[in-house]
């Protein structure tokens, strides 16, 4: 089942990118829409499949590979990488209709979005930690061609910029995994095989910090952050939707997976200094966004913060924050994929993203008033307001996270108090405000174009509303991980009192 999921993009991108015939982009972009789709609909076929039952791993797969240096062909989904795949197969489909049907160089273009499609997917179901790595490492050149071939003015420096960072996070990953199982004398990187319980608190500590700083670029984390907001602001919307909506998880996925999971015990130790630093992210975005003019930065430095709001959660490692994180983790894909859809829109008809000459695109006669009501749509959906997906997330994250962090988490909860702060400032001067009787003439919004965004703002509209068709997938997982981290503590507390009661018996 799963290597189905895995296989199918990479033979599509073979298909596309190796035909003999000369096919126009249009039919190419047709093909590759029937891949996603197939893609798609096999992965929420999985969803039907899963049993919400049991915590465990399903749909295992296993095949020997290279034995010697400990590397297995093993794949498997759980409630944390699941709904992943299900936001990875929808955010392909949405980046193909993203951009026109006229592209430049259409077969290089549409192999590589399956090869992301692929190394994603890979990633989400790898059991085995090089297997992760490969998969891991295996989107990065797609994605540094796709900003260097088809980005903006800028695209060298920011390709060369995403592909030093995310190079230097796949290799501290990479570091931390050989780490563990050399110094354990592990002969196997199977995920089920590692552990760290043979290691001491000081190594694990060392570890774990390399392992938070690697998957901290991808995410990206202040001060980690800074090749973000060129890649994101020079890259198409397509690959913009791509980066922030799926690519960045990889990294929160990587700290829940083996940050967490693996270093329980460490990872207590460094949990208030990673609430602290999620905070300042979540912060630092808001404020940021704050002061842009360019509407596209702007959503950038937002998704900064967004995420930082996950770090919060995921070093709280309650059982509702937990699952909070997860489902934040969603809804800022869907969300963010929905704002930089319309941004994208936005740039095309009225040729600038500068928020000092955009106005009045609310005119129902000669503005763009569909896309200006789904723009604030997307920004109230950001901002977290009742009733949408992101308001569902935030909520859990803050209750789950204060028992354990209350000063970070009103610190947070200010901050999207300033979400509110940097949409309204960019709805204000984008949709409202009289249009320029001399400049304002443009083209219409085709039905193609409108699309994607109709169905996300009813995914996110449905999931605001029915919030529970995404958390039954994820609760029985992450439940087992807050439960294991409490038996940890509970272990940890009695070996501390271990001598005090020895003293007491003598």
């Amino acid at each position: 089942m799963l290597s189905f999921l895995l296989w199918l993009p990479i033979i599509g991108a073979s298909i596309i990118g190796f035909l003999p015939l000369k096919i126009e982009s249009a039919r190419l972009r047709q093909i590759t829409t029937v891949f996603a789709v197939i893609i798609f609909v096999w992965t929420i076929w999985l969803l039907t499949q899963f049993n919400l039952s049991t915590s465990g791993w399903q749909f295992s797969e296993y095949l020997p590979w290279a034995e010697p240096i400990g590397l297995s062909y093993s794949l498997a989904v759980d409630g944390l990488s699941l709904p992943l795949l299900a936001l990875n197969g929808l955010l392909t489909i949405i980046a193909i209709y993203s951009i026109g049907e006229n592209v430049e160089r259409p077969r290089l273009y549409y192999s590589l979005i399956l090869l992301i499609n692929a190394g994603i997917t890979g990633a989400l179901v790898a059991q085995n930690l090089l297997l992760f790595v490969i998969f891991y490492e295996l989107e990065l050149i797609p994605f540094y061609l796709m900003i260097a071939i088809w980005g903006g003015e800028k695209r060298g420096y920011a390709s060369i910029k995403f592909l030093l960072y995310t190079a230097v996070s796949g290799l501290l990953v990479l570091a931390a995994f050989l780490g563990i199982a050399f110094l354990n004398g592990a002969t196997s990187f199977d995920y089920d095989l590692i552990t760290t319980q043979g290691l001491s608190l000081n190594t694990q500590l060392i570890l774990l910090t390399v392992l938070l700083v690697g998957f901290g670029i991808k995410i990206p984390l202040v001060p980690l952050h800074t090749w973000l907001p060129d890649a994101y602001t020079e890259a198409s919307s397509a690959v913009t939707i791509l980066l922030g909506g799926i690519l960045a998880k990889l990294g929160t996925y990587g700290l829940i997976r083996f940050g967490l999971q693996l270093f329980p015990e460490a990872w207590s130790i460094v949990a208030p200094g990673l609430a602290v630093i999620g905070t300042i992210s979540v912060l630092y975005g808001a404020l940021s966004a704050i002061a842009q003019k360019d509407i596209k930065r702007m959503v950038a430095y937002s998704s900064i913060g967004h995420m930082g709001y996950i770090l919060v959660a995921v070093a709280a490692g309650t059982e509702l924050s937990i699952l909070g994180a997860v489902a934040q983790m969603i809804a800022h894909g869907l969300i963010l994929a929905l704002l930089f859809h319309l941004v994208g829109i936005v740039e095309r008809k009225v040729g600038t993203r500068d928020l000092d000459v955009l106005n009045g695109l609310m005119n129902p006669i000669r503005g763009l008033p569909l896309t200006s009501a789904l723009l604030i749509m997307a920004g109230m959906a950001s901002a977290g307001i009742p009733g949408l997906v992101g308001f569902v997330a935030e909520f859990i994250i803050f209750q789950g996270s204060f028992a354990t962090f209350p000063i970070p988490t009103l610190l947070c909860i200010i901050a999207s108090g300033l979400t509110a702060v940097y949409f309204v400032i960019l709805l204000n001067r984008t949709c409202f405000g009289k249009l320029d009787n001399k400049l304002a003439y443009y083209p219409p919004v085709l039905r193609s174009e409108t699309i994607p965004a109709f169905v996300l703002t009813v995914i996110i509209l449905f999931l605001g509303i029915q919030p529970n068709w995404l958390l039954r997938w994820i609760e029985p997982t992450t439940d087992l991980l807050a439960v294991n981290i409490s038996n940890n503590q509970i272990e940890e507390i009695a070996v501390q009192q271990l001598p005090a009661n020895d003293l007491l018996l003598n």
